[in-house]
């Protein structure tokens, strides 16, 4: 038995309760009325009498949660993920748009570590069995240089290496508008927004979270930033450029402009991981990698600098 517990925020008063914990959990809404139909769901202790009743604020939900199925990665090709480099312990890939860095509950779609056992590569066995060999993670929608580990040493190497801060990660993003000051650095804290699912958000209660930017390019209704990343919180850089008011272009969760993604074909964020910086695990000299805009990306900048809004 794994019981979850939600209090109900004023937001959703009025909700549907199957609804509402399909949004709190990430599990389907008929899941989440079989649940109930089921017995095992409770409001303030009572259990819940039926799918359709509306929620009201300030009670407490519980969900006895099912345990998941296996998330044993799966071999499955991917097509277009570049080898950007391979020795005995590392492997850093060029993540293409739409995959995952692993198997997860919320993404069906393909993930790296999928890719790599379907073309042959041995990854470590260290960390949780959906996770071998992870040591950092891009979002689906994003694209750009990641490193996994391929030995127990590079494993637990570079996790400490992310933990200690001492990886260098650069990111470009073309944004909306125009930041100002042209250099900057964003500290805010991040957190889940309980409003939406999947979303996160600038919170007093989130985790810390710091972000150094750098104009490239101004243009017309945009701008090109380099943005390094000094902590890597989930949604980090798209939250905090939100959050000034910037959203990376074609990013409509954090309040991008939808005309202007359909205008620029553009079905994601403009974020790009660009260059990835770390000690090596083994020979301990430093070592950089360098992944190239992806064609979507470079045929929106190239729209924006032409001034299409």
């Amino acid at each position: 038995m794994s019981v979850k517990t939600y209090p109900v925020f004023p937001e959703f008063e009025g909700e549907r309760l199957d609804a509402a914990l399909s949004r709190f959990t990430g599990i389907s809404r008929s899941k989440c009325s079989d649940l109930i139909a089921e017995g095992k769901v409770w409001i303030n202790g009572e259990v819940a009498a039926k799918s359709s009743m509306k929620i009201v604020s300030g009670t407490i939900i519980e969900i006895d949660i099912p345990a998941p199925p296996s998330l044993e990665p799966i071999p499955t090709p991917v097509s277009g993920m570049d080898i950007l480099y391979e020795d005995d312990d590392i492997i850093v890939v060029d993540k293409p748009v739409g995959v995952a860095a692993h198997a997860s509950l919320n993404f069906e779609g393909p993930n790296v570590l999928g890719a790599l056992l379907a073309s042959g590569v041995r990854l470590t066995t260290s960390g949780p069995p959906e996770r071998k060999g992870i040591v950092h993670r891009l979002d689906v929608g994003t694209t750009g240089a990641m490193v996994v580990a391929k030995s127990e040493l590079a494993y637990s190497v570079l996790k400490q290496a992310f933990r200690d801060r001492t990886v260098t990660k650069i990111y470009h993003t073309l944004v909306q508008g125009h930041p100002d000051p042209t250099v900057g650095t964003i500290e805010a804290p991040i957190g889940r927004d309980h409003r939406h699912q999947w979303k996160m958000g600038v919170r007093e209660d989130g985790k810390f979270a710091v972000t150094h930017y750098d104009t490239l390019e101004a243009m017309s209704g945009g701008t090109l930033l380099e943005v390094h990343l000094e902590t890597g919180r989930t949604h980090q850089i798209r939250v905090h450029m939100a959050a000034t008011k910037h959203p990376c272009v074609g990013d409509e969760m954090y309040g991008a402009d939808p005309t202007l993604a359909s205008k620029l074909n553009l079905s994601r964020q403009w974020l790009h991981a660009v260059n990835l910086g770390f000690t090596h695990p083994r020979t301990g000299k430093y070592v950089e990698f360098h992944s190239v805009y992806p064609d979507d990306l470079q045929y929106a900048l190239d729209q924006m600098r032409e001034g299409v809004m």
